[in-house]
């Protein structure tokens, strides 16, 4: 028979075993959750760094078509005005927004381009058509990446056990890049 010591003392190291596997627990889904928060925040970071470079091409773009298109005055105010909407804008569903509008503008941009055979026959316009063409396929790969991060957080967030640590924590659904309508879908047409 084992003496009423023995037993406590039995006791108290099943407890405190019990206590240090919650407590390990607990560490690992916080850092889990902050390191799938990081990942969202670079996939983001990385998405950015292609719109900037997106936004950095059009100026180039448009005024490589001034001198050829100097009726369309009109559009290529607008691509100006989109691109710049789009470079000041936060977060994913601002930026989501802004980017198609910009991606509007560009197809109006190109369709009025398709008319002018001088300009479509440019070197420089050609290789600046050739750039934004390889950066929408880069910033596709960005969104497909930054959704993909994202998504693994917020289940992550949002089902037990996990979610008791983001909730103690703070931790926010981030928002999903997207895209609206079927028409804002559309790829701006780039080739001649």
């Amino acid at each position: 028979m084992m003496s009423g010591g023995v037993v406590v003392l039995i006791a108290l190291a099943v407890i405190l075993g019990l206590a240090g596997i919650l407590v390990i627990l607990f560490i690992t889904l916080y850092n889990g959750l902050v390191g799938l928060r990081n990942q969202a925040r670079n996939a983001w970071a990385q998405i950015d760094v292609q719109l900037k470079r997106r936004h950095d091409l059009i100026p180039n773009l448009v005024e490589t078509a001034k001198g050829y298109v100097k009726h369309e005055r009109e559009t290529l105010e607008s691509v100006t005005q989109a691109r710049n909407i789009a470079t000041h804008a936060k977060g994913a569903a601002d930026a989501s927004k802004a980017e198609m509008a910009l991606t509007s503008a560009l197809g109006q941009f190109f369709a009025v381009a398709e008319r002018y055979p001088d300009l479509k026959a440019n070197q420089n316009f050609l290789a600046l058509q050739e750039e934004l063409s390889s950066t929408e396929n880069r910033i596709g790969f960005a969104r497909q990446f930054y959704n993909d991060q994202v998504t693994e957080y917020n289940t992550r967030i949002q089902t037990v056990p996990s979610n008791l640590v983001a909730g103690m924590f703070g931790f926010q659904t981030m928002e999903l890049f997207q895209i609206g309508s079927e028409a804002e879908r559309a790829v701006p047409k780039v080739q001649f």
